[in-house]
């Protein structure tokens, strides 16, 4: 009796993702699963990611980096919860002036929802990381649709605000069926041109180790990725600002590299 109950399962299972295929094929847009990546190249020159990736970019209005020829930085936090560092993280930009774009989850809001306001009062955006956090790629129209609004729902309600208008997928995962639905929702995906193993709580090594992870991988037209859980982070964020500031870089907002869209973004990627 289990076995039958189970080969049923897994024919309602090949039923439905066949016939979710055959839906996207349909449509003309596909479901494979992508997960973003870049390859450093240090010196401050800028990295490189794959063909079908900025192709993706491209064609959906995306962000991955800004002007190459531009000494301009754009700071992004993925906050999926709270680890007790982003009141910290807030202070260091307040002091210093500069500006970030943080992508939250159901979770964070449901816990954090003082940050949340405090991130908008204070001018910085506050963008979307899906209510539950899931592979997007996994989950059907209507549940992709709803992890947003549900976000941006609870948003409006801590803040009175309704300005949300990013999206950064939830691990780097996404195809061109999610970032086609977010755009029709709104959104604009927010990728990365630097990043590093930040995120591992039990595998913090000091802030010199930010730091000097960010410094190797600096280059103009940085969108930078951090999470606020990482102790390493918030201790070396002052300290890492200054410095770049020193090198001649300056911290702008996501808006402000919008407005430049209008500008075409070099082909940046490998064959």
């Amino acid at each position: 009796m289990r076995i039958n109950r189970l080969l049923c399962l897994i024919l309602v299972s090949i039923i439905f993702f066949t016939q979710t295929h055959v839906i996207y094929a349909q449509r003309g847009v596909s479901n494979q699963r992508l997960e973003w990546y870049f390859e450093k190249k240090g010196e401050e020159k800028p990295p490189i990611t794959d063909a079908r990736y900025m192709e993706l970019v491209h064609k959906y209005d995306s962000l991955f980096i800004g002007d190459p020829a531009k000494k301009d930085i754009y700071l992004t936090f993925d906050n999926g919860y709270e680890n007790g560092y982003t009141d910290n993280v807030l202070d260091v930009l307040k002091r210093k002036k500069v500006p970030a774009a943080f992508f939250v989850t159901g979770q964070f809001m449901k816990t954090h929802p003082h940050l949340i306001k405090r991130m908008a009062e204070e001018g910085h955006i506050v963008g979307n990381h899906s209510y539950y956090h899931p592979d997007l790629t996994q989950v059907s129209d209507a549940r992709l649709k709803n992890e947003l609004e549900k976000v941006k729902i609870r948003y409006t309600e801590i803040t009175g605000k309704t300005d949300m208008n990013y999206i950064r997928p939830p691990r780097g995962v996404f195809s061109e069926r999610t970032i086609m639905l977010a755009k029709q929702e709104g959104y604009t995906h927010v990728f990365w041109s630097l990043a590093f193993l930040d995120w591992e709580t039990n595998k913090q090594r000091g802030w010199q180790y930010s730091y000097n992870q960010i410094m190797k991988q600096i280059h103009p037209g940085s969108i930078m990725l951090l999470h606020t859980v990482s102790k390493d982070n918030a201790d070396a964020l002052e300290r890492t600002i200054e410095a770049l500031q020193k090198r001649g870089y300056t911290f702008k907002s996501l808006d402000d590299l919008q407005l430049k869209k209008s500008v075409p973004t070099p082909l940046l990627f490998k064959s």
